[in-house]
């Protein structure tokens, strides 16, 4: 009752003044993320089944690099996505502090739910339990910003030409 209390009231806030496009504010930063982990992301104490070996980081890394890369980048860190910071809320990099804070079921549930009220997609219809939980692997390994490149996908000779002045 009591979280469907909190939840109610985060609601309204969310409609009354959060459906703004601008970056949040130190506050509204402080309350999501308070709510994202004690209401939202559930699944806390769930333990991952794959263990941190070579293949199953890999295997992490090429199921990340079809279905994530698009707002998170290559690298997990934003790399070349270039609306990372100018939606809200911006697409946090999963290296911070602030998601890998999250406890590995916690991650799991937010890659197969999404997060409401946020962009982030649910994919437990397109991925596997597996495919999820070699992702939620490769999150706790992830490479160094920007040495994986910037994705394809937001490259072409025009985007080339641009960024190089010519």
């Amino acid at each position: 009752m009591r979280r469907a209390m909190i939840a109610s009231l985060v609601a309204a806030a969310c409609f009354t003044g959060g459906c703004q496009s601008r970056t949040p504010g130190a506050t509204e930063t402080t309350v999501m993320t308070w709510v994202k982990r004690k209401i939202l992301v559930g699944n806390k104490n769930a333990v991952n089944p794959l263990l941190s070996t070579p293949d199953n980081i890999r295997a992490g890394q090429i199921a990340f690099s079809h279905y994530c890369f698009t707002c998170h980048g290559l690298d997990g860190q934003n790399t070349g996505v270039p609306f990372a910071e100018t939606v809200s809320p911006p697409v946090p990099s999963l290296n911070s502090p602030q998601v890998q804070k999250y406890t590995d079921g916690q991650l799991k549930s937010v890659i197969a739910n999404g997060i409401f009220p946020s962009g982030m997609p649910a994919s437990k219809d397109i991925l596997s339990d597996e495919e999820i939980w070699s992702i939620v692997v490769y999150l706790r390994h992830l490479p160094p910003k920007g040495s994986l490149g910037d994705p394809a996908a937001y490259e072409d000779e025009e985007v080339t030409r641009v960024k190089s002045g010519k």
